[in-house]
């Protein structure tokens, strides 16, 4: 069987449905529980003083989590590009899906693994607070891990024009991300950690780059998709961008003086 059949055209890829409440972890009661769970959990555990766990327990479990992850992310690439494709009608769905459209078939099977892929990250908030590293456990890191779930939602339930452009370039940031914690869970930290933030970057610039595009074919042609929920999507990137370039600034100006100095 071709890598194809495996992520486009397998039966329950190709007939996916979003169709709320029946689709697992659909319902607006089920986001909203599940963030405010995460919320809860994370201040109770951070004012918590709980023991660190030793690194040689936690770190096994770390990079096992960060694997998946990176496999996962690299898995949601590759079917989101093959079903762009080779199974959407025109390429130019990548930037702008049709007015009434329904959430069916494997694009949007890839955007419901994706919302899914969400709630699997809250993990690593979780690792951060067992080894009580609390200077990583930013205001950026909660609030992106609590926000992206209700981004995917929407993508799903208003069938989001851009939305498949943005998983994309997500997953496959994701899939440097998380190689990179991968590797530092092993004892290896490559060099590349400012790489990380820079594709994090760059991935805002270019969102912001194909949404002129895809405004000018929804203003200038039969119109696209989830416009409403594509302005919370682009006010949420805009922050996270504002965010990282103040933690990019922060980070390694600091650590640029630090060298200056010694």
């Amino acid at each position: 069987m071709s890598l194809e059949w495996w992520v486009v055209k397998q039966g329950s890829i190709l007939n996916f449905t979003w169709n709320p409440p029946e689709t697992r972890g659909s319902s607006p009661l089920f986001l909203a529980l599940s963030i405010l769970t995460y919320l809860s959990l994370t201040l109770l555990l951070s004012i918590l003083p709980l023991p660190a766990i030793p690194p040689r327990l936690l770190k096994p479990i770390a990079a096992l989590h960060n694997l998946i992850l990176l496999l996962l992310s690299l898995l949601m690439a590759l079917g989101c590009a093959l079903t762009l494709l080779t199974h959407t009608p025109h390429l130019r769905w990548a930037l702008c899906i049709p007015p009434n459209t329904k959430p069916t078939g494997p694009l949007f099977f890839w955007a419901y693994i994706f919302y899914l892929s969400k709630f699997l990250e809250f993990l690593d908030t979780l690792l951060i607070l067992l080894s009580r590293s609390m200077k990583r456990l930013s205001f950026l890191h909660v609030y992106h891990h609590a926000t992206v779930p209700l981004m995917c939602y929407l993508w799903l339930h208003s069938s989001q024009s851009l939305f498949p452009i943005a998983l994309l370039t997500n997953a496959s940031v994701h899939v440097i991300m998380y190689a990179y914690y991968f590797l530092c869970a092993l004892g290896i930290p490559p060099s590349w950690k400012r790489a990380v933030t820079h594709c994090q970057i760059l991935q805002f610039l270019f969102s912001f780059a194909v949404s002129a595009l895809m405004l000018h074919h929804h203003f200038f042609g039969p119109g696209c998709s989830g416009i409403s929920a594509w302005c919370f999507n682009a006010l949420f990137n805009a922050s996270l961008l504002a965010l990282f370039l103040h933690f990019h600034l922060n980070s390694y100006a600091t650590t640029t003086n630090k060298h200056k100095h010694s």
